[in-house]
């Protein structure tokens, strides 16, 4: 999505025109890095790890952006050589670095480009993070939800009068007037219906979960109708966060067999 993924510049999309033909000198394999303003900060048990002003975002074509940050702002002693190395030939040679904090290591939990090759942006001198070798991350005093958020990535969830049904077979499961429609980088349009507009008995718990940085913490249900389950197929965000807040109390629904209808 965004940049680098789905429709976005960085991903070659096969929609929207340009008034010049960009890729006829663009690089197939594109990369950008660019200053974030926030404070970040790692957390690995009660240590802070690391604590910076200083990071930088690197967008990479058909990759999730990833934060690279300056190893002047890593605690001192955390981080150890690894005889790791890697080699990417857009980036050059990656080598890694185990962290130890207070008598736990999670090796190769973190590399950098010492010498990146020409044209790559400077990443000399930042350090990136797996981010799972760590506990929590936060952006100011919030925590890290999934992946770094995309500055180049918008969510809009906006009220419509547009009539919604979703049908699995002959069967109407929701039925509304008074959708919500998110509208998402790279994504296709979802609709979200009020709770009271869908038939509760064709629902089934789930203990999926997933996450969004942009919308918060999905729960998932499954359908059962006419004796057949379609797994997974209803979602609701409980408490979304604040770019998606119009879909709290709202169910969207997608999978194989499921059918929803947009007039209009």
């Amino acid at each position: 999505m965004s940049l680098t993924l789905g429709t976005g510049p960085l991903a070659r999309p096969s929609s929207g025109q340009l008034n010049a033909d960009l890729w006829s000198v663009a690089p197939a394999h594109a990369l950008y890095l660019h200053p974030l303003q926030e404070r970040i900060r790692g957390v690995s048990g009660e240590r802070t790890v690391v604590d910076t002003t200083g990071a930088q975002l690197l967008h990479e074509t058909g990759l999730l952006p990833r934060w690279y940050l300056p190893e002047a702002d890593v605690a001192a002693g955390v981080l150890q050589p690894s005889g790791t190395r890697t080699t990417c030939p857009f980036k050059g040679e990656a080598r890694y670095w185990h962290l130890e904090v207070d008598g736990r290591r999670v090796t190769d939990a973190a590399w950098s480009y010492p010498e990146p090759i020409d044209g790559c942006p400077p990443l000399a001198g930042l350090v990136s993070f797996d981010l799972a070798s760590l506990d929590s991350w936060w952006i100011e005093d919030e925590q890290l939800l999934g992946h770094p958020r995309d500055p180049f990535h918008r969510v809009d969830a906006r009220r419509s009068s547009r009539h919604v049904v979703v049908r699995v077979g002959d069967q109407v499961v929701a039925n509304t007037s008074a959708p919500i429609a998110v509208f998402e980088t790279g994504l296709p349009v979802r609709w979200y219906v009020p709770e009271a507009d869908v038939r509760a008995e064709f629902l089934e718990p789930s203990d999926t979960t997933s996450e969004c940085p942009y919308k918060g913490v999905a729960s998932y249900e499954h359908l059962t109708v006419a004796g057949r389950r379609y797994e997974d197929a209803v979602w609701c965000y409980r408490e979304p966060l604040l770019e998606a807040l119009p879909v709290a109390g709202h169910r969207s629904f997608d999978g194989d067999g499921v059918e929803v209808e947009v007039a209009g």
